[in-house]
């Protein structure tokens, strides 16, 4: 990360992260900086625009309210937000304003193999030339914080297409709203999510609605609970494009944290979690199994229970 300062309020910036395995030092996901690549413009009094592979203007806007700070253990933000929840190829403006915060994107066409195995859509590798719909996605977003209440609403759509058969676009829209009051040491959250995906023949994907709230609360200033309730109703769900439509039980899941900082920068956590009707963090055939939580046959429900020590670089 790095920002050059040009004078009377402006400054050039890039932005460089990866994502790799702590005890391999492999990459998570291809390609390299595969979580952020951008450069781009900033002014104090004007906002900022980024280009490249970034965040969507919805998680910018929406990813402060899940209960657990959109933490991988056994929380669902990607269901959540998207597997898209970021996107390559994009240009993002995003302004403050006071207690006011607006933003908006556009994607030329965005691609990678895992999004496409976690939404079941055919997906293309990205820009096409004379097809400009293909794999392309926009969005944007609004949100305030004042008094310690805060409120955030976003809207996202992606448009993937097949390599095979170029303009044969599919749709996915997403809007949300959430919101959360803060007071002294405590904090309460809760959210909504619509969510509908069609194929380029205009049958539904899945179209599903999607709830959650939490309580996070200082029990003392190194200890912090977090507790997360979700809920997932799935209205339709149909694999393929030719496929028969279902109606899968609804998922719920609850999460508890313990966190216990030992500095500002390193802490140590405890977290487990309980799902009934799915897998953790609705892990399954709609999201292509990403994060290895299958559910064994003829059961319901799923308990887990993980530990760690975290270090913010």
């Amino acid at each position: 990360m790095g920002r050059k300062t040009l004078g009377q309020g402006w400054s050039a910036l890039f932005n460089l992260e990866s994502g790799f395995d702590w005890d391999s030092g492999n990459l998570t996901t291809a390609p390299l900086f595969n979580r952020t690549a951008i450069v781009g413009l900033g002014n104090k009094d004007h906002g900022r625009l980024t280009f490249g592979r970034q965040y969507t203007s919805m998680t910018d806007a929406l990813i402060v309210f899940a209960p657990l700070r959109f933490a991988a253990s056994y929380e669902p933000g990607v269901w959540w937000l998207g597997l898209n929840y970021r996107q390559s190829n994009m240009a993002k403006y995003r302004g403050k304003f006071g207690g006011v915060q607006v933003g908006a994107h556009y994607s030329f066409g965005t691609a990678s193999s895992l999004q496409a195995a976690g939404t079941g859509q055919p997906l293309g590798p990205g820009e096409a030339p004379g097809n400009i719909k293909d794999n392309s996605a926009w969005g944007a977003a609004v949100s305030y914080e004042g008094g310690g209440f805060a409120v955030g609403v976003g809207y996202d759509q992606w448009n993937p297409a097949p390599a095979a058969t170029p303009g044969n676009t599919g749709r996915e829209r997403k809007t949300g709203v959430a919101a959360s009051y803060t007071t002294g040491r405590l904090k309460i959250s809760g959210g909504y999510r619509y969510r509908d995906s069609q194929f380029s023949n205009d049958a539904t994907l899945i179209r599903d609605d999607f709830w959650f709230a939490g309580v996070n609360y200082d029990v003392t200033a190194a200890l912090g609970v977090q507790l997360g309730y979700y809920y997932s109703n799935i209205k339709q769900y149909r694999p393929t494009p030719a496929g028969v439509a279902t109606n899968p039980a609804n998922p719920q899941q609850v999460s508890l944290v313990l966190d216990y900082s030992l500095s500002k920068r390193t802490d140590v956590y405890l977290a487990s979690s309980y799902v009934h009707n799915g897998s953790l963090i609705n892990d399954g055939p709609f999201t292509g199994y990403l994060f290895n939580y299958p559910q064994a046959p003829g059961q319901k429900n799923m308990v887990g229970v993980t530990t760690g020590v975290r270090h913010i670089f």
